[in-house]
């Protein structure tokens, strides 16, 4: 038995250096998504998650996960409720830090989607040496949090917990997730602020592309709304103070914008070769066509003025996914609802596709917040959704266009028949772009 294992194993490994071979020779593998997990204030289910976006509902509340009295900004697109579904027992669910498990479950969520539950054959017979995790956090999920709370011990001269430290460092959540499920191929985390979840994808399908793995999954998480985390941002002068009227606060493109809304959670693909899944017969959702980074060099914060950058950004991703301008249907916006930032990239856009008859854009943010290290992730969920359904969400709160915003944004949801290729656009503090390109499966 133990010599029949290790033959197979041997099997697997040389199948995977050929894969390679292959891949560094110019025939590298196409990648595809299979499956979709996700922790929003919508809940956990892809497809209710996509309904309640395309209804046009607002998740921004006033925040009851601590007392906000005194703070400037009193409202969030914060999770309530959350199930861990059975991923996490009952011990670690109480003490782990929200960002770790908004991981752990949507990683597990995302496998399930994609055919590869736990106790299936077909997550029996994946070779975990070519799987692997590459999911990001742009604060360390709660680590603002679990920093407030341990050195309130450390000053009252109270013991500080044992995991003190392991959940302050953004690699944690995918290393527990890895020992969950038992992944041993590449799993780090890339940290690029609010566009994270865009460059794990981008590299994890670069490890797909390349042969080296046949399934990662990949994306971002996040758990930032607590009291640290809204009064630093608001020290910044970065989020909206309309607190009463919560429902009406994240508003891009909008003349009446004040800032962004902080949300939090997760959006994780399970990232595949199209080898892989079709020779187990999964159902493919996207392809990963390409995708890009680019850094302005220009300010800690605010964008370049011109979006020199992102336009860069737009192009080279184009290029990399073999798509031409005009063939890209729809784009989700960074879109955050700032003052600087929104026209920077739309200006962008303008620059980087020269026509934009056909396009429509949106921005999930209006809805469920800025949810930083997690929004690139949860937001190539929308993507992925939108190219299967045929569907773009609208883009709430916005009544009165800024001067200049001409793109067709709309403000109900907008069937298009015709959808093949979606762009996702993320940027972060420190001048961090980055876009993808998915296109819809069609065989």
């Amino acid at each position: 038995m133990a010599a029949t294992a290790r033959s197979g194993g041997r099997r697997r490994r040389q199948r995977g250096r050929g894969r390679a071979a292959l891949a560094a020779a110019g025939g590298g593998q196409r990648v595809v998504v299979t499956g979709i997990g996700v922790a929003s204030p919508f809940g956990q289910d892809k497809e209710e998650f996509y309904a309640r976006l395309c209804a046009g509902t607002s998740a921004v509340k006033r925040i009851t996960k601590f007392d906000p009295e005194g703070l400037v900004t009193q409202i969030a697109a914060q999770i309530d409720d959350f199930s861990v579904g059975g991923f996490i027992d009952a011990k670690n669910a109480r003490r782990m830090d929200d960002v770790v498990k908004y991981t752990i479950v949507s990683g597990n969520q995302a496998l399930v989607d994609a055919g590869l539950g736990r106790e299936s054959d077909g997550f029996a017979a994946l070779d975990k040496e070519r799987c692997g995790i590459l999911i990001g956090s742009a604060m360390g999920g709660s680590s603002l949090q679990t920093s407030m709370d341990n050195m309130d011990k450390l000053f009252q001269g109270k013991k500080l917990s044992p995991f003190f430290v392991p959940y302050t460092l953004v690699n944690v959540p995918g290393g527990l997730l890895s020992i969950d499920v038992g992944f041993t191929g590449p799993n780090y985390a890339v940290v690029t602020a609010c566009a994270t979840g865009n460059y794990c994808i981008s590299a994890a399908a670069g490890h797909i592309q390349r042969g080296e793995c046949d399934l990662i999954l990949a994306g971002g998480a996040e758990a930032a709304v607590t009291r640290a985390g809204i009064a630093g941002f608001n020290a910044c002068k970065a989020l909206s103070s309309r607190n009463d009227e919560p429902e009406r606060a994240s508003r891009p493109w909008d003349k009446g914008r004040d800032g962004f809304v902080m949300g939090e959670g997760a959006g994780v693909l399970c990232l595949e070769s199209l080898e892989h899944a079709q020779a187990r017969g999964a159902e493919i959702y996207a392809e990963y066509a390409g995708g890009a980074y680019t850094s302005d060099a220009h300010h800690m914060t605010e964008p370049h003025p011109q979006g020199a950058g992102v336009s860069r950004c737009i192009q080279s991703a184009l290029a990399n996914a073999g798509v031409e301008a005009g063939e890209v249907g729809y784009m989700n916006c960074h879109g955050t609802s700032t003052p600087a930032g929104d026209m920077a990239e739309v200006r962008a856009i303008k620059r980087a596709l020269g026509s934009t008859d056909r396009l429509v854009v949106n921005s999930t943010k209006s809805m469920v917040g800025h949810c930083l290290g997690a929004a690139a992730g949860i937001e190539a969920v929308v993507c992925v959704q939108a190219l299967r359904h045929r569907r773009v969400h609208p883009t709430l709160n916005l009544e009165d266009r800024e001067d200049g915003f001409d793109l067709n944004a709309p403000t109900e949801a907008l069937e298009i028949p015709d959808l093949k290729v979606a762009a996702n656009n993320s940027f972060g503090f420190g001048g961090h772009n980055s876009c993808v390109i998915f296109k819809r499966w069609e065989e």
